[in-house]
């Protein structure tokens, strides 16, 4: 099993380094645009500097690598400086098609690409970008920023410098560059079937808990009260109910949860990934 997975990663590792190689080379450097993060500072360091892309993509993310394996471990660190170098020699040896010169085109799908590349790495347990890696240190040390505010004011600073430095168009359309892949990245990282924790609180848990399960969902069940008013006085023991559903299953489940009782509390959350448990559904329902 150990085997098996060594490989599984070593070819999400290199399918990744591909893609990304194609978005780079096949679409963005050719009309000058560029991605966010590591990536794109590289991009304009190379358009404005004249340095290889391939060499500055590789230096740059070396201190990163650097704190990652403080931070992250050997295991991480090896992975990410494999995948790194492995970009660099692509976009240094690997000939790829210059696909289109329509810039719309140009910027969606290089995003796509590039997406697509750094997602399949981080399955792999790698990166091919250290922004993510900055930003997480960067957060943990003010506590003041998520590491989603570090990464958008890091792109914020790059595509500012791509204004100056390219033009307003170039700028433009690196940012549409940027939330391609940033969708895909999603994409590869959480499915296609994006799923809903929902929690629900009744005095008729039975009866939602069955029709749940009907559904072919599984469910956690607690015991809970409810209070109300300025005195928080405690109401009678209800049932709290959690389950996770795919969005495209959400409505039918409310639907059902309300049909039992119209007075039932009813919370939904984003799911960013989810192992294990009853997530299939078992049957024709």
């Amino acid at each position: 099993m150990k085997g098996k997975e060594v490989t599984g990663n070593f070819v999400l590792m290199i399918l990744g380094i591909l893609s990304a190689g194609m978005g780079l080379k096949g679409f963005l450097l050719s009309s000058r645009f560029i991605d966010g993060g590591v990536t794109g500072i590289s991009m304009l360091l190379a358009e404005t500097t004249g340095t290889p892309l391939s060499v500055l993509i590789f230096v740059i993310n070396m201190p990163f690598l650097f704190l990652g394996y403080k931070r992250l471990g050997v295991s991480f660190a090896i992975k990410s400086t494999i995948a790194i170098a492995g970009l660099s020699l692509c976009l240094a040896f690997v000939q790829f098609p210059d696909v289109t010169h329509d810039k719309l085109l140009t910027a969606v799908f290089g995003g796509f690409f590039i997406g697509v590349g750094i997602g399949l790495a981080i399955r792999a347990g790698a990166v091919l970008d250290g922004t993510d890696i900055a930003a997480l240190l960067v957060s943990k040390k003010t506590q003041l920023l998520k590491v989603s505010d570090v990464i958008l004011l890091l792109n914020v600073v790059i595509f500012s410098a791509a204004l100056f430095f390219l033009g307003v168009e170039s700028a433009l359309y690196s940012i549409l560059t940027y939330l391609a892949a940033s969708k895909m990245i999603d994409f590869i990282l959480n499915g296609i079937e994006q799923y809903t924790g929902i929690t629900v609180v009744s005095t008729r848990g039975e009866e939602i808990r069955k029709a749940i399960t009907d559904m072919g969902r599984g469910v956690t069940v607690y015991e809970g009260k409810s209070g109300y008013g300025k005195d928080g006085h405690i109401n009678d023991p209800r049932d709290i109910i959690f389950t996770v559903a795919t969005r495209l299953e959400i409505p039918s489940l409310k639907k059902k949860i309300l049909k039992i009782d119209s007075s039932a509390f009813i919370v939904q959350q984003s799911i960013d990934d989810t192992t294990g448990g009853l997530l299939k559904r078992k049957g024709p329902h």
